[in-house]
């Protein structure tokens, strides 16, 4: 009776291993048709357009102050042409600041935007893969040297289908 145990437990234990079920998935297409998505590219492009606006503005005046004084440079007294210089080079300053803060002020949109966006995403693949009986369901743009599509299944439409998409 051992035996027969032991003899049984060899030949399915390995079954069992073949039985398993993994899945793969490209993330971005899916994103990129989800409408939450559409509407975070158009309110980071609007946020954009106000930096660059600002930033224009800012340009412009340290452009014309530039201009103003190099006309008024040689007749303007020594302490006035200091302070001058003084002040187009906190202009100055303050533009490269505004840059740099824009900058990183679109980075955190962009990312608190798409964090959003995908966690609706994972949220999907792991009701897709727990209805499935997913071991695992590998994400093809996470830098994964090769998945076996003959023996993973592309889970893609049912995530799909799960967050409403065509």
């Amino acid at each position: 009776m051992l035996k027969r145990i032991i003899l049984l437990a060899i030949v399915v234990i390995p079954m069992c291993a073949f039985a398993q079920k993994f899945g793969h998935i490209n993330p971005l297409p899916i994103m990129q048709a989800m409408p939450e998505y559409t509407k975070a590219q158009n309110e980071l492009q609007e946020l954009q357009k106000q930096y660059e606006g600002e930033m224009k503005i800012m340009q412009d005046e340290l452009t014309r102050k530039g201009q103003e004084y190099d006309k008024q440079r040689d007749s303007l007294p020594q302490n006035i042409r200091q302070r001058r210089e003084t002040e187009l080079q906190d202009l100055y300053n303050r533009l490269q600041q505004y840059a740099q803060e824009s900058s990183q002020n679109m980075q955190k949109a962009s990312q608190e935007k798409m964090a959003e966006i995908s966690k609706k995403i994972e949220a999907a693949i792991q009701e897709v893969g727990k209805a499935g009986g997913f071991i695992y369901i590998f994400d093809q743009t996470a830098g994964i040297p090769f998945i076996n599509e003959t023996l993973s299944t592309d889970v893609s439409a049912q995530v799909k289908a799960k967050l409403g998409l065509q």
